[in-house]
């Protein structure tokens, strides 16, 4: 994953993004701004404690971890919830969210882009991140 570190991806493509919120239960104006922000990603390793940075105009959030420990997390909509992320394979981390809802949400990576699908009961919303 290390090389994967310090590329800044911005979000070039959402699909069903509005859905994967109403099912969360997000608010229509804060939907409305979530579907109007590009944010840009980007992800450091260090000592085995992994950071996401997701920066936009609407709201800048960092999300702190180890594989396989359980850790609270704020959501951007600004749920709280028990998150646990696992890595599969060189280039793809599982995180899944547990709170009001359960969510799954899946990053893999590429040197050209960041693929994220966000998994809540039958409704799967895919946000395509390419580097800047």
């Amino acid at each position: 994953m290390k090389e994967f570190c310090g590329i800044k991806y911005k979000l070039a493509k959402s699909e069903n993004f509005d859905e994967y919120m109403k099912a969360l239960g997000v608010g229509l104006m804060t939907r409305k701004v979530g579907n109007s922000v590009n944010p840009v990603l980007e992800m450091t390793i260090e000592d085995d404690v992994y950071t996401i940075k997701s920066s936009s105009t609407f709201k800048n959030t960092v999300t702190t971890f180890k594989l396989g420990e359980e850790f609270d997390e704020e959501t951007p909509d600004g749920r709280k919830v028990k998150s646990i992320v696992t890595a599969e394979g060189d280039n793809k981390l599982v995180q899944i969210q547990k709170g009001d809802k359960e969510t799954k949400i899946v990053r893999e990576f590429s040197k050209e882009e960041v693929v994220m699908t966000l998994t809540i009961d039958d409704i799967v919303c895919t946000r395509t991140y390419k580097v800047m």
